[in-house]
Parts: C-alpha cells; sequence; structure tokens
C-alpha cells in the first residue's frame, strides 16, 4: 500500500472512530451486508425542526452536507448552532451509506431532501454547507439533476473539489478502497467522476459558491485542489490566510470558528463571502 494510502487510511479510519465508534466489517463471505448506522446522537443542534419557518431577513433555509464516513449530525454541532442563532431554519441528511456510496446516487439522495426542505418552508431555494465529500457533491446535484435554480449558496469546507492526491491517485486504484468506499475512489485526484464534474462550467448556474480550505489539511491534498475557477460569484479562502492562529485540519474545520464566521458571511450577503475578511471567529 503506497504511504499516502496508508496515511489517508489511518485519517479515515480515526474520522469513523470518532463519528460512529468502532466498526465491524464483516468479511464477504458473511450473510449479513457491512453495516452502515446513520447518526447514532440524534440532530444536530438546533437543526431539523420541521416546523421552522423562515423570516424576511433569512428567507433561505440551510441544508448541511456532511463529509465521507459522516452522518447528519457528528462534527456538525457548532456550525448547526451558530446558524440557527443567526436566524436560519437548518436542515442537516444522512446520505450515501455513510457517505461512502457512489456520489451520483448519493446526489439523488440529496435532491429528494431539498425538495422536502422546500416543500416544508415553503422557501424559493436553499443555500448548503458542505463539508469534504458534502462540498462537492451538491456540485453533482447543481450541475446535472437541476439544482442549479435551487441552490443560492454553495459553501464548501475542506471540498474535494478537485479530488486528492492521498489516494495514490486515479493512476493508483485501490480494488478494496472502491469495493468499501467507492466515493473515496471517486475522490482520487483525475478520478473519471471529477474529470466529468469538473469539465466545462466549474460554477454552473446562479449559486455564489464560497471554497474555504486549510493548508493543515490531510485528506483533501493539496489543499487548493478544494479551490473552484475564479469568478465574480466564488471565492476561495484559506484558513490561515484569514487567521492565522487557526490550527483547524480536515476534521475539525467544520468547528473553526473563523471558518463558522466565513460560512456565516456568505450566506447573510448577496454573493459569495467577502474574499478581503479578516477574522478569528
Amino acid at each position: 500500500m503506497p504511504r499516502t494510502l496508508l496515511r489517508l487510511a489511518v485519517v479515515l479510519l480515526a474520522a469513523a472512530w470518532i463519528v460512529i465508534g468502532p466498526v465491524r466489517l464483516e468479511s464477504q463471505a458473511d450473510a449479513a451486508p457491512l453495516p452502515y448506522p446513520t447518526s447514532l446522537f440524534g440532530e444536530p443542534t438546533g437543526a431539523n425542526d420541521w416546523g421552522c419557518r423562515p423570516t424576511a431577513e433569512r428567507p433561505t433555509p440551510v441544508v448541511i452536507v456532511h463529509g465521507t464516513f459522516g452522518d447528519r449530525k457528528s462534527l456538525l454541532d457548532h456550525l448547526s448552532a451558530a446558524m440557527v442563532e443567526d436566524g436560519f431554519c437548518v436542515y442537516s441528511l444522512d446520505y450515501g451509506k455513510r457517505a461512502t456510496g457512489p456520489i451520483e446516487d448519493s446526489a439523488k439522495q440529496l435532491k429528494v431532501f431539498v425538495e422536502k426542505v422546500l416543500e416544508a418552508t415553503g422557501a424559493a431555494k436553499v443555500s448548503m454547507v458542505g463539508h469534504s465529500q458534502g462540498g462537492m457533491m451538491p456540485r453533482y446535484y447543481i450541475k446535472f439533476l437541476g439544482g442549479a435554480d435551487l441552490v443560492d449558496d454553495l459553501v464548501g469546507l475542506a471540498p474535494s473539489n478537485h479530488g486528492t492526491d492521498a489516494t495514490g491517485g486515479s493512476s493508483q486504484p485501490n480494488p478494496l478502497l472502491d469495493t468499501l468506499c467507492p466515493a473515496c475512489q471517486q475522490q482520487s485526484a483525475g478520478s473519471e467522476f471529477l474529470e466529468n464534474l469538473n469539465a466545462g462550467d466549474e460554477t454552473p448556474g446562479p449559486v455564489s459558491y464560497t471554497n474555504i480550505t486549510t493548508k493543515y489539511d490531510e485528506v483533501v491534498v493539496p489543499h487548493t485542489s478544494g479551490y473552484l475557477e475564479p469568478g465574480p460569484e466564488t471565492t476561495n479562502l484559506t484558513l490561515q490566510d484569514v487567521c492565522a492562529t487557526d490550527l483547524a485540519e480536515h476534521i475539525q474545520i467544520p468547528m473553526s470558528a473563523t471558518a463558522i464566521a466565513l460560512t456565516l458571511n456568505a450566506l447573510t450577503r448577496s454573493g459569495p463571502a467577502d474574499p478581503s475578511l479578516t477574522t478569528c471567529g
């Protein structure tokens, strides 16, 4: 196993332990399928209140999209609480067998969830805040599944927009990884999935795109692969350029006060986050 892949496996297993605890992987000879529990701890703080109604000041509900091996709550409480405190109706979903399944299928689940949120709230659009795969996967929904007219802002926290070199890249496919986590293989830099997603316009539709990366990212490598092509509706930021003392890495970025402040800036103004903003939260 390449050293980079081994390092990534350690990080992802650590993340899985954080969000779901120890998981027993059964052999293919076993009759029962691999277990993919959803959130074990309920809802993110203040989120998934289906009686919430958007206000004139905060007319657009926000959907949080977790990352690979995550669930609708783990790592997301601080983010959710901050948005609810600021007046937003906030929703969060479980998808894709803890975001390990094919990303195209996960995007279809996101589409269904967005429709449910719009029906419940009466809103015309949603905004999305996604971590890791959750910052990239909504782009498939926007580009290929009709989401361009239904999404106001997309904020990606350490998004895997152009994949990661930490898996060894698409030139070093790993059959075990592809079996256990197709989405992991799809997030390899240069994968067929990402080539298709990023072909042509990377930022389609009247959507505001904010991408927030961290130079300490050990999963999305290099961290700048989270950036999208520049444009008037796109802001690309690295956490440490905004707050030099912020040490958040890939797993910690959804809990970073700086990242949360940048997210709220994007959600509460016209267009993406202010690229000149400096704050430590």
